[in-house]
């Protein structure tokens, strides 16, 4: 590990200590309660959640080949919301329940990913086009989304709009022993597609020659984001751009290098989730604002700036 990658592992390990003293003071019997009850749960969902959206954003970036395509910019999220959206819809109890959360936002999300994906591997799409055709997935979506919450009834809809701006709050471990079991395989499964994916950087032509079945890669990476989006958005919401902004951080500070970003992102996204839920628990004294807020209001100004980036590139 260089200096560099070395550096990211610990600004996310002091984000994440530091995360633990924001907030109430810890004191007494209650300062317990809050520390082992309240905030180390909320930290470990934060770091399961971030950590897993900059991993799948940073995969999604090679198998584009599109550094603006992440799961919040191809449609993942818009689509695994749209899907969850639909089952709170209903209002019945057992569709407010987290597997059928999950399940209706993995099918949304796979659906919104084979969408975009289709155009990608068309062969005629220029790298805006990806771009382009995730936003308007998105909107789509976005707008059948407006019309669920539009005809739910008051109930539903009070819960639908809580839980559509994404937030982190705990109660103990159940979200940890939720999300773990769901999250790991992601992680273990897209970290060993690291040779293969790298391999497929340089061109379908070069990836088949050098025996990487590209169809089955690229299956297993949107299968594998997809599950993670929609156990994500099931949890907690959907929480827009970690994905798109920490992969970039993460090559500024290391390098390009496959073998470095993959790991680094999923490290990287702990420590930005957390810290964003962080500021958006001590933004406004005695409120907390949802960390979606958070993440969407640096999410925005950075996609500009990486359009505007990627415009000069082509340019020179």
């Amino acid at each position: 590990m260089n200096r560099r990658a070395l550096a990211v592992v610990l600004a996310s390990v002091a984000l994440l200590a530091a995360a633990l003293l924001v907030g109430v003071p810890l004191e007494g019997d209650r300062g317990d309660f809050i520390l082992w009850q309240l905030r180390v749960p909320r930290i470990l969902v934060g770091a399961l959640v971030g950590g897993t959206l900059a991993l799948v954003g940073a995969c999604f970036q090679t198998l584009f080949q599109n550094p603006l395509a992440t799961e919040s910019t191809v449609g993942t999220t818009a689509g695994s919301t749209l899907g969850a959206l639909a089952a709170l819809a209903i209002d019945v109890p057992a569709f407010g329940s987290f597997p059928a959360l999950f399940g209706a936002s993995f099918a949304g999300a796979l659906l919104a990913s084979l969408v975009v994906f289709l155009v990608a591997a068309s062969g005629r799409a220029r790298m805006g086009d990806v771009l382009l055709a995730g936003i308007a997935v998105s909107v789509a979506t976005g707008a059948l989304s407006m019309g669920l919450q539009y005809v739910a009834d008051s109930r539903a809809l009070v819960a639908a709009a809580r839980w559509s701006l994404g937030q982190l709050p705990q109660v103990g471990y159940t979200g940890v022993a939720i999300l773990l079991p769901i999250m790991l395989p992601v992680w273990i499964g897209l970290l060993l597609l690291t040779r293969a994916l790298r391999t497929f950087s340089f061109g379908d032509e070069l990836a088949h020659a050098r025996g990487v079945d590209v169809t089955r890669l690229r299956m297993l990476v949107l299968g594998l984001g997809s599950l993670a989006v929609a156990g994500t958005v099931a949890w907690c919401g959907p929480i827009a751009f970690v994905g798109l902004l920490v992969p970039h951080l993460v090559r500024l500070a290391a390098g390009p290098h496959l073998g470095r970003l993959l790991p680094l992102s999923l490290i990287g996204g702990a420590g930005f989730l957390v810290a964003c839920d962080a500021v958006a628990r001590s933004l406004v004294p005695g409120r907390e604002l949802p960390v979606g807020v958070v993440t969407a209001t640096l999410g925005a100004p950075g996609l500009v700036l990486l359009l505007v980036r990627s415009g000069k590139n082509r340019a020179g």
